[in-house]
């Protein structure tokens, strides 16, 4: 095929796909949160070229053609899915919800039960059964089918699966025509359309084709998919819809669909019809050939497979920095022996956008990448509600369309509860709360309408029956048998009582009624003016006085609201730092504890009632302006002067917060606060005032060292951070990328004790200090160094000498406590010896031989200074000069990972003492080894003590 040729098919399929980008938005990932869809289109394209492409200089067919633009359109992939690194491909995907066959009874009254009690024992059936020939086809009529299922059970990524699967021939090959349809497109057409100028508008390559004529029964091989029907405005009752058998008849795009499912319009076709299970009653049962329910994932099995079609599309492909080989199974394994165990973790994956979120929250933890496009918790979130909830309405009732974006609903009712519960610190609800928060104030027949709408398809998706263990049980005992109800992620909660916050809906009784008295005085300011203009000819001037007041009262409404943005500000800093959570581990590890039971607390150091450290960060993340883009999508709309003040306010208090000292923890939650905020002008005057940033014994990943980096890189080349006390941290050689924007500003380095983090050498750390021209203090201290380490140190200090510009102003090295030997140690201290400006290296516990290494103070070659080898606690038979400095070093660094190997060595430095002070004649001197030896005795009992 030539490339002009080629050119204008890629142009014909632009032209005629360009509908398509809500069809993406909406079905190719879609409201039920993407449960086992998804692929490169590039991939999708590629693969339907191989398949549907014609011999060079013949036409390409029009079903044919499709059949590709088809598998072209639906292979797309959103992008939200760039949480999973873009390797996805649409066969690794293809986990289908559970579907079970129901009869017409079965969907009686839905409005008035609850989806888990209506899961009664069904046959479970596959797509190519519901449209097996039926009584209806006996008579030559097509199927009806009606799919249904509450928000996020799986609807739609059965509808693509049942599309692209017919594209690539591998289901309901019986039918040689299948046409999609978005009823969300439908119903914003206010133009009449005959059927065949509704698929010409959306398939252009189809506007003749004899299988939509009408003639004979060449309909019996078209089938007809519409998704989303509660979208649309469908009336059945006589004189409400026209009856129509003419394909070129123009209808308005309802009463043509209504004509297909009542069988006057190609009767011989079949029609799909997806719909939420509040809209089920409003086609008739006379209309309908079966009747079949996405129920979602019923067993562990099921979640399973999916986790490990996401997970493990990395396994075959290149690890992202920090992954160790495996990492993707060790972490199916440990999701899988969560979903097998009575956890809350399986009652939230009955749904597969949980499933997703899961996998998308995972990914974002475990699988951070330089290259990879900036993500954020909060972006995750926001993300799943878009892709949950885009362009879903709530409906009016009866045969009505919806009104309004169901998100603000959600906000007004789930997050009301929600902020309740985080302000209560309370997680879990009973059914009286659920009413008195979510249903207490309906009045009308359309609110208690909207509310059992919303209660059939949407509160299931995020309150789930609370799943109880017997510990905690046994800690509220007085609260009996009652059913409780949690939100089904427990971040979950904290996202929307941040939204409920963000969006202003947690006003006082003053607010809300200033808020009215304005609105009200702002419709009449223009009546007022024009009384004005007449009265000022007859009228005294004292009377406009009254006019004034009126036209100043929206300003001082103006006045308030901002009074109530900074009010939002000061609730984040106050939940930030709060002291009785400052004990708990930070937020990163809190999620992931959620996800998988791992890396919780100490049961010493576990507070009673839940921290809620994340909401402050979700208050924080929801201010940035691509997660504000993205819930403006759905109806909720954050002004950006709201923004500048909650952000005005919010920078004095962390300012001033920051001065006092902060655990660990807390200090790896501002800059996760700082991260989800992406606002780099704050990020860095909250920073100015910072110069210690300590996060010694906080369990390092990839994502929190990218957090780190990304943070102090916001800051100017000017400033210099004292000390970077990274000590304890679980460091690797792979880590030490993502913190090189960190390294840049630091003068005092400490990455002791994180004992593989230097085994294979020191060039990733050269590397990542590559950009350093500052650094003075350098802590090595149990790091895994070794002699080849040692050797490699060695040769990049000299090599800075070599090269002036990059030289670092070093003055102390801390490499003790390294496996040492004799020759590393001296090849060490030779080139330290040679550098400008440091004048002491750290070089105890590691395991000399006799007189190998020397301490005490050695004169430069070239430079009048000294280095101060520090070596033992004893100069020969004498006590060093430096023996409390060695000393303290010791305690300072001393963790329970290393606490044998430290006790040995002060056991031996007690002999070596003993002799000493046996040895020495001096009474003074043997007095000072005495005194010593007693520090050393007390270090040992208080190692004991700490174990």
């Amino acid at each position: 095929m030539t490339f002009s040729r080629r050119l204008q098919q890629v142009l014909m399929v632009w032209r005629s796909g360009r509908w398509s980008s809500r069809w993406s938005r909406r079905s190719a990932h879609l409201e039920d949160g993407g449960g086992g869809g998804g692929g490169g289109g590039g991939e999708g394209s590629r693969s339907c070229s191989r398949t549907f492409c014609c011999p060079a200089g013949q036409p390409e067919k029009p079903l044919e053609l499709h059949r590709r633009k088809l598998l072209l359109w639906f292979s797309h992939l959103p992008r939200e899915e760039a949480q999973f690194g873009g390797c996805l491909s649409p066969e690794a995907m293809q986990v289908e919800p559970l579907i079970l066959e129901r009869r017409p009874e079965d969907h009686a009254g839905l409005l008035g039960s609850s989806p888990h009690a209506r899961n009664q024992l069904s046959p479970s059936v596959s797509l190519e059964q519901l449209f097996e020939p039926a009584q209806a086809q006996d008579r030559g009529q097509g199927v009806n089918v009606v799919l249904y299922g509450a928000v996020g059970t799986g609807k739609s990524t059965v509808f693509r699966k049942l599309v692209l699967d017919w594209c690539r021939g591998k289901s309901l090959t019986h039918f040689s025509l299948l046409i999609p349809f978005s009823c969300e497109d439908l119903a914003q057409l206010a133009k009449a359309a005959s059927l065949r100028d509704l698929v010409s508008r959306k398939y252009h390559h189809l506007r003749k084709h004899p299988l939509l004529s009408g003639e004979g029964r060449q309909a019996q091989q078209v089938l007809f998919l519409f998704n989303g029907m509660e979208k649309i405005q469908l009336d059945f009752r006589i004189g409400g819809a026209e009856l129509c058998s003419d394909p070129d008849e123009a209808l308005a795009p309802s009463v043509v669909v209504v004509n297909l499912l009542r069988k006057y319009l190609l009767p011989e076709a079949s029609v799909l019809v997806t719909t939420r299970l509040s809209a089920v009653d409003r086609i008739p049962t006379k209309c309908v050939s079966r009747y079949a329910q996405v129920c979602g994932f019923m067993d562990a099995e099921q979640q399973r497979g999916y986790f490990a079609s996401r997970l493990l599309q990395r396994a075959g492909g290149p690890r992202a920095p920090g992954e160790a080989p495996g990492e993707a199974h060790r972490l199916l394994e440990q999701l899988y022996a969560s979903l097998r165990g009575r956890s809350q973790l399986s009652a939230a994956c009955f749904l597969p956008s949980y499933c997703w979120l899961t996998c998308a929250t995972l990914h974002f933890l475990r699988f951070t990448d330089l290259q990879a496009p900036i993500r954020t918790l909060t972006g995750v979130y926001t993300s799943f509600l878009r892709l949950n909830f885009g362009g879903e309405v709530l409906g009016t009732g009866g045969t009505g369309t919806g009104t309004g974006s169901l998100m603000p609903y959600v906000v007004r009712t789930v997050g009301k509860l929600a902020f309740d519960g985080v302000t209560h610190k309370r997680t879990r609800f009973s059914e009286e709360e659920l009413e008195q928060w979510v249903g207490g104030k309906t009045k009308t027949a359309e609110d208690l309408h909207q509310l059992a709408v919303f209660r059939t398809d949407v509160l299931d998706f995020f309150l789930a029956p609370c799943v109880e263990s017997p510990e905690r049980s046994r800690e509220n005992p007085g609260e009996g048998d009652e059913r409780c109800y949690v939100f089904a992620v427990p971040a979950m909660q904290e996202y929307l009582a941040a939204l409920y916050v963000v969006l202003g809906e947690n006003k006082s009784p003053l607010e809300k009624l200033t808020q009215q008295v304005s609105v009200t005085i702002g419709k009449a300011g223009e009546d007022v003016n024009a009384l004005a203009a007449v009265l000022s000819k007859f009228a005294p001037l004292r009377l406009f006085a009254v006019f004034n007041l009126l036209k100043l009262f929206p300003a001082l409404y103006q006045r308030i609201k901002a009074s109530n943005r900074g009010r939002i500000a000061r609730t984040m800093a106050a939940e930030m730092f709060r002291s009785e959570d400052s004990f708990n581990e930070d937020v990163l590890d809190q999620v992931e504890h959620g996800l998988l039971g791992v890396h919780g607390p100490d049961p010493e150091r576990r507070r009673s009632g839940q921290p809620f450290e994340l909401y402050p960060i979700f208050m924080g993340g929801l201010l940035h302006y691509g997660n504000r883009s993205l819930l403006q999508q759905l109806g909720c709309n954050v002004p950006s002067s709201s923004v500048s003040q909650i952000t005005r306010v919010l920078r004095k208090f962390l300012v001033r917060e920051l001065s006092k000292p902060q655990p660990p923890e807390e200090q790896m939650d501002l800059l996760v606060l700082l991260y989800e905020f992406q606002n780099p002008r704050l990020t860095a005057e909250v920073l100015a005032s910072v110069r210690t940033v300590r996060l010694s014994n906080v369990r390092m990943t990839p994502l929190k060292c990218f957090i780190v980096g990304s943070v102090l890189s916001c800051t100017p080349a000017r400033y210099h951070l004292e000390e970077l006390d990274l000590s304890s941290c679980l460091l690797t050689p792979d880590l030490l990328g993502f913190l090189q924007p960190a390294f840049r500003h630091t003068r005092r380095l400490n990455i002791s004790d994180n004992p593989s983090l230097l085994v294979s050498g020191v060039s990733a750390l050269m590397g990542a200090l590559s950009d350093n021209q500052s650094l003075t203090h350098l802590g090595l201290f149990h790091t895994g160094l070794r002699d080849q380490g040692a050797v490699e140190l060695a040769e990049g200090l000299e090599q800075q000498q070599q090269q002036q510009q990059q030289l670092w102003p070093l003055q102390e090295l801390n490499v003790a406590f390294n496996d040492l030997t004799d020759t590393g140690a001296l090849a060490l201290v030779d080139a330290c010896r040679n550098h400008p400006t440091l004048h002491t290296v750290h070089l105890y516990l590691n395991p000399f031989s006799e007189g190998g290494v020397p301490g005490g103070r050695s004169s430069s070659s070239s430079s009048s200074s000294s280095l101060r080898v520090l070596s033992s606690l004893l100069e020969g038979s004498e006590v060093s000069e430096n023996w409390n400095l060695v000393l303290r070093r010791i305690q300072e660094n001393t963790t329970s990972s290393n606490q044998d190997r430290v006790r040995r060595q002060l056991q031996v430095f007690l002999k070596e003492l003993q002799l000493g002070r046996q040895q020495q004649r001096s009474f003074l001197k043997r007095l000072r080894l005495h005194w010593v030896e007693t520090s050393v005795h007390q270090a040992l009992k208080k190692l004991q003590e700490d174990s």
